[in-house]
């Protein structure tokens, strides 16, 4: 589908020199996928779903203007538009599922929904599976108010319009592996719409290789401080792994990768697919799995061993965050459209599609990979075993000084050995997997061996 780049093969015998986001040719593909995510889509999608008045998770399910009943199959009519230019492979469904009173934010046993297409991979042996979210429900000051205007622009039909713009864009494409796009429900209430898909994946044993959830990207004027920032986003990622065994926590410890999760390889992942592919955006890697005492719908995927991140806006507006619709003072307050910066949800959109179809696109990751420890020197010798599946032109090692937040150099070799003038007792390490346009695996932190 796409020529084998001769610029990108030529670039690979020169990188062992040069910073880790110039590593990697640009796939032209991903280029055009970038440039097709348009401000004028999110924005309609962003007020769309702000008409239907509120999308509180226990609001009306019957009407067909109003409500978050309304809200899901408005959605789900969007899917089957743009299943219709995927050649059959997106399907679409609302996920219906019961949860019972919990005495708290679910006041009766309820049925809840998450609208969700899944656009099938074209390689029947491949089994990974990406997953990207945004939460379609909306709430005011009162969490349990389920009859006044809460039209949740921002939170969360910024991220909902995100996810839309990706089915659009990618479902026109194949890729070897399912891409899964949804809307959970339920996140003001508990993040019950996100656990429900979680337990799902978990229980059916989905090789989950990512989950990106996107939860307020659209807002760049800072409440009280008033710090207007278009140009970066914040990534958050887990430390330690919830799902941590016990013999992974002997691992970490002996290892010292305390901040080389597999969720801090993704943030890392997209930070660089970000440097490539988007313009006049950064991505802030912020060290913890969410803000301060909160959480998001990536949670319940950490908690069940998933590795998953979260994008967030650099800036939050409290006057227009859980706020009924009002004015005091001369101050608007509420979840308005207008005080959304579309041209910034555009280039946190792009962000997602880089590192998603990058990522989709990719080889499967080297496995075993392990670095010698048998002798003392200033050398380091790093081993694994290619993976199975789509070939792989060759591989990436990528180095950093440990303190250093992101990944400063990669080396580019074609064997599943390589010894390299770095010491381990100075620089991290991991190894990923590259094809010959480039897309790379995630990156796989080693461990020793003797």
């Amino acid at each position: 589908m796409k020529p084998t780049s001769v610029l990108y093969l030529l670039l690979l015998l020169f990188i062992s020199n040069n910073n880790y986001a110039q590593t990697t040719a640009n796939d032209p593909e991903i280029k055009k996928m970038v440039a097709e995510v348009k401000a004028e889509n999110l924005e309609a999608n962003v007020r769309k779903l702000a008409s239907f008045g509120t999308r509180h998770t226990l609001s009306d399910t019957k009407s067909n203007t109003r409500g978050i009943g309304a809200a899901q199959r408005w959605v789900k009519s969007e899917f089957d538009k743009y299943a219709l230019e995927s050649g059959g492979r997106l399907t679409s469904i609302i996920d219906y599922f019961t949860i019972k009173a919990d005495g708290r934010r679910i006041t009766t046993d309820s049925q809840l929904g998450n609208v969700m297409a899944t656009l099938q991979g074209t390689d029947p042996a491949d089994d990974r599976i990406l997953i990207i979210s945004g939460h379609l429900d909306s709430r005011n000051t009162d969490v349990m108010d389920t009859k006044s205007d809460a039209p949740g622009a921002n939170d969360d039909a910024s991220g909902v319009s995100a996810m839309m713009e990706l089915a659009r864009v990618m479902s026109k494409r194949e890729f070897p592996f399912t891409l899964i796009f949804v809307a959970v429900v339920g996140e003001e209430q508990g993040l019950y719409g996100a656990k429900h898909l979680a337990d799902v994946a978990k229980d059916a044993k989905w090789n989950v290789v990512a989950m990106i959830n996107n939860d307020m990207i659209g807002n760049s004027l800072s409440s009280g401080t008033n710090l207007r920032d278009n140009m970066q986003v914040r990534v958050f990622s887990e430390t330690i792994p919830y799902a941590e065994t016990e013999a992974e926590t002997k691992m970490r410890k002996a290892t010292n990768r305390d901040n080389d999760s597999p969720s801090r390889q993704l943030a890392r992942y997209i930070k660089t697919a970000t440097n490539q592919y988007v313009e006049q955006l950064d991505i802030n890697l912020v060290y913890r799995n969410d803000r301060f005492l909160r959480g998001g719908d990536h949670t319940p995927f950490s908690q069940n061993g998933f590795t998953a991140i979260r994008f967030c806006e650099m800036n939050e507006n409290y006057d227009h965050q859980h706020q009924d619709v009002r004015k005091e003072n001369n101050i608007q307050y509420g979840d308005l459209p207008e005080f959304m910066d579309f041209d910034y949800v555009k280039k946190v959109t792009r962000s997602n599609i880089a590192s998603f179809s990058n990522l989709a696109w990719s080889p499967k990751a080297p496995t075993n990979v392990g670095i010698e420890v048998k002798d003392l020197t200033n050398f380091s010798t790093l081993i694994w075993t290619a993976p199975e599946g789509k070939n792989v032109y060759g591989y990436q090692i990528l180095v950093r000084e440990t303190a250093s937040s992101h990944w400063e150099k990669a080396i580019f070799v074609k064997e599943t050995k390589a010894e390299i003038p770095y010491s381990k007792d100075n620089y991290f390490f991991a190894v990923q997997s590259v094809d010959e346009l480039g897309h790379s695996s995630l990156p796989i932190f080693p461990i020793p061996i003797r």
